[in-house]
């Protein structure tokens, strides 16, 4: 069920919502409760932090007419409460990526010294 509300999601989002704010979001994941009545739904918005804080508060206007859309799309008679989430995870792999990147350079610009386990033509 939360793959169809993800792929249905997306498409009201994608297609229906005419607020500007909301053209460079992605609809990650889509998390629903036990009782199937709330979806927590997980979003990318590219650009800089003003511009992905303003799109969620659209998001988050726009929630209604959302689970409205969802609920006549998939003929459901109580669609579940759409709680728009913003979706870190891939800010956070690029964070690690880029502190390991820093750790490389760090360890190529330093060298290893003679009690380092690596060899300089190990590493």
């Amino acid at each position: 069920m939360a793959e169809i509300l993800k792929e249905e999601i997306s498409e009201i989002v994608g297609y229906e919502l005419e607020d500007p704010r909301v053209q460079a979001v992605t609809v990650t994941d889509v998390r629903l409760s036990d009782n199937l009545r709330d979806a927590r739904v997980y979003v990318v918005v590219e650009g800089e932090e003003a511009e992905i804080l303003s799109a969620l508060t659209a998001l988050r206007h726009a929630a209604p007419y959302v689970r409205k859309q969802v609920g006549f799309a998939l003929n459901l008679r109580h669609a579940p409460e759409i709680h728009f989430v913003r979706d870190t995870v891939e800010e956070q792999g690029a964070r690690v990526d880029k502190l390991l990147h820093e750790i490389e350079q760090e360890w190529k610009t330093e060298g290893t010294t003679e009690d380092s386990p690596v060899r300089k033509d190990e590493g």
